[in-house]
């Protein structure tokens, strides 16, 4: 059901938009200079948005495609996405092979805008336990970088590499035909990283908007010198933990930069995707490494089934600790409903059950 369900909304998709190339006869270069409207940009997901709205200010207009509390592994793109994503001037994309669905939409969309991926440059987590540094030209995102070839994230990957705590993870990256290749995209858990996001949407705006260039680089200066601060702070906080004790089990494998960045081992119930499940052997697994390596707490995600993490807590006697926001930014307006916050947030989650 689910696969036609998904040729459905696939078959829809494309109808809606096959006329919608015919809209885009107006260069936005002149529309832009003919009225001092607000840049039109899409992002693909609500960290990106809540990002790009604290650079952009008044001189944006930010959509975001998949909405808070909403999970973008499994997301399927609407004729509504296809008609905002066709009439936006940027797009802005996490990259990494994380929005597996974007090049379908852009096709769809006849998007032809400029597309900033907000990852490049960093450090990039893999999921054999190897950084490397992401030079840009190699994103898993389908989509066509200034290298000028097109990047393909259509690999199968099945991680059953040892990671650093010496323990094998079997993570599936296939799901519903959604394939994450051996990179983990999860790059904003790091808030090193989150400002090398902030650099590359302020300089994604600045191009597509020179007028207001100046404007987006002064306000991306006051965001990433608060991100510099809460950096400063969580490290701080959780330096105060005993790393003995800096151990938790969340829902799905999206914390490995978090856990790299501020010394903290994660271990995942299943894998990079929130929709994979694991084997019973590896469930047993994961129980018996809790036991032995006395884990204190599992933790279930605002975008994951908790199904899962209370059956580990049931079965080894560790706590359930509050929520955390790993993938999506809680609704506007709550703790976690901006990046920062989200920050704030789990760190305080995970400090009140570590300490």
């Amino acid at each position: 059901m689910r696969s036609t369900h998904s040729a459905v909304r696939r078959f829809t998709l494309a109808a809606w938009c096959a006329g919608l190339a015919l809209s885009a006869t107006i260069p936005w270069a002149a529309a832009r200079a003919a009225a001092d409207t607000p840049l039109n940009v899409v992002t693909s997901f609500s960290i990106l948005a809540d990002i790009t709205r604290e650079i952009g200010g008044d001189a944006v207009k930010v959509t975001s495609l998949v909405k808070a509390n909403s999970d973008a592994h499994a997301y399927e793109p609407t004729p509504q996405d296809a008609r905002q994503l066709g009439a936006a001037q940027v797009l802005i994309v996490n990259g990494l092979g994380f929005e597996t669905w974007m090049p379908r939409l852009q096709q769809a969309a006849g998007f032809k805008g400029k597309t900033v991926v907000a990852s490049e440059g960093i450090k990039v987590r893999a999921f054999d336990g190897h950084d490397h540094e992401d030079h840009g030209d190699d994103h898993d995102d389908g989509h066509k970088h200034d290298d000028g070839h097109k990047h393909d994230d259509g690999h199968k990957h099945d991680d059953g590499h040892k990671h650093d705590d010496g323990h094998k993870h079997a993570h599936s990256h296939a799901h519903d035909g959604h394939d994450h290749g051996p990179e983990d995209p999860h790059a904003w858990q790091s808030l090193t990283n989150g400002a090398q996001y902030a650099r590359n949407i302020a300089a994604g705006l600045a191009a597509a908007d020179p007028a207001h260039a100046k404007q987006y680089q002064a306000r991306a200066a006051d965001y990433i010198a608060r991100i510099e601060a809460l950096d400063a702070r969580v490290r701080a906080d959780l330096a105060s933990v005993d790393a003995s004790r800096r151990k938790l089990v969340t829902s799905h494998d999206a914390f490995g930069y978090f856990g790299d960045a501020y010394g903290v081992t994660f271990v995942p119930v299943s894998g990079v995707s929130t929709s994979a499940e694991p084997s019973a052997a590896d469930l047993a697994r994961i129980i018996q490494q809790v036991r032995a390596e006395k884990v204190t707490a599992v933790f279930v995600e605002n975008v994951s089934s908790p199904r899962l993490a209370e059956q580990i807590a049931r079965e080894t006697g560790a706590k359930i600790g509050g929520r955390l926001y790993s993938d999506a930014l809680a609704a506007p307006g709550e703790p976690a409903g901006t990046y920062l916050g989200m920050v704030e947030w789990n760190v305080r989650q995970l400090l009140d059950v570590l300490r």
